[in-house]
């Protein structure tokens, strides 16, 4: 079998573009004794790619230049060498991008799915997958949320954000989501259930646009976007305030000259906690996660926002797409041969 692959043309300069994307093909490895192949149906693309893009370490060595792009993806197993795994098993873990993918029991974030019916296979990519789980875990491991607390949730229509608002909203908090446009604020408010929207291209002064919706401060902030809103959130929490490290998007693009943050000092007189986290360290809470977020898609408690591109040769524009925050919700990429369901 034929193995189509997407690979790292060049290091993006900024915002990716489809340029910096480029397409091989190869023959799909023979099995080792352990591993199963999988025929990947839909891949998640996730900011946290573009970190590894860059050519420098981070928590995951960077992808060189030839290599295929790393993500996580859910596809159907086809052969297998493992006892945990079988034919027709629905498996999800951080693949490639790529036609078919090798796993075995280390594949990083690797879970059998059990599918319920009446649930897309492609909600456990994003509201069921990482978006879901990240934004579950890092409210209540990370963030300790209680009822009552007022939080505010940047990039609030993204695929985490939205997910984080509406489960902070399901556990009783005051939800305050940031977002680009009216929009999105919009979509927010009016269809996720959120409190308010601080859209910051109308909004010059964000500590001010926050301040006047939460004069008494803010219990816990979920950081998706670092930056400039970052520093502005500083200002704007209450003592022993909580921040949910989660992404640094709007750095992504600009590794070489990050912006500075200004406000540090808060972290002192206010004596904030701000903690990040990796999906991956959680583990063992992702079970009772997805049991919860499981019952509230089925009782229809929890929207899921998706965007989806077909087509494996598309993954590149797709990404470049969510990487100048052109979409809304969960980014995915549906491959294009049909699916045997």
């Amino acid at each position: 079998m034929i193995n189509r692959q997407v690979t790292l043309k060049s290091h993006p300069v900024g915002v990716p573009t489809p340029e910096d994307f480029g397409m091989t093909k190869e023959a799909v490895p023979e099995l080792e004794e352990g591993q199963f192949l999988v025929r990947n149906l839909y891949f998640s693309l996730e900011a946290a790619i573009r970190a590894w893009l860059s050519g420098k370490k981070t928590y995951f060595e960077p992808i060189p230049i030839g290599g295929v792009i790393r993500g996580p993806s859910v596809g159907r197993v086809v052969e297998s060498r493992n006892p945990n795994f079988k034919a027709g098993d629905i498996a999800w873990g951080l693949n490639h991008w790529e036609d078919y993918s090798v796993m075995d029991d280390n594949t990083i974030l690797l879970e059998k799915l059990q599918v319920r019916p009446g649930i897309p296979v492609t909600y456990y990519v994003g509201g069921l997958g990482g978006s879901g789980k990240t934004a579950y875990i890092g409210l209540h491991e990370v963030g300790r949320i209680k009822e009552g607390e007022t939080i505010v949730i940047s990039a609030a229509a993204g695929a985490t954000g939205s997910m984080a608002g509406q489960i902070a909203k399901l556990r009783g908090l005051r939800v305050i989501g940031i977002v680009s446009t009216r929009e999105k604020g919009d979509l927010i408010t009016k269809k996720l259930g959120m409190d308010a929207a601080v859209m910051y291209r109308e909004t010059p002064d964000i500590t001010k646009a926050v301040l006047e919706l939460c004069p008494e401060g803010v219990d816990v902030y979920f950081d998706n976007v670092g930056g400039m809103t970052l520093d502005a959130m500083f200002l704007c929490m209450k003592t022993y305030g909580r921040i949910i490290g989660c992404g640094m998007i709007s750095q992504f693009n600009r590794q070489d000259n990050p912006t500075p943050i200004q406000n540090i000092y808060q972290m002192v007189a206010r004596q904030l906690t701000f903690q990040g986290f990796l999906l991956p360290t959680y583990m063992d809470r992702i079970p009772a996660a997805v049991d919860q977020l499981q019952s509230w898609v089925v009782d229809g408690k929890l929207k899921l926002l998706e965007n989806i591109t077909e087509g494996l040769a598309n993954c590149g524009k797709a990404y470049s797409e969510m990487m100048k925050g052109a979409t809304i919700g969960k980014n995915l990429v549906k491959m294009d041969f049909p699916e045997e369901d």
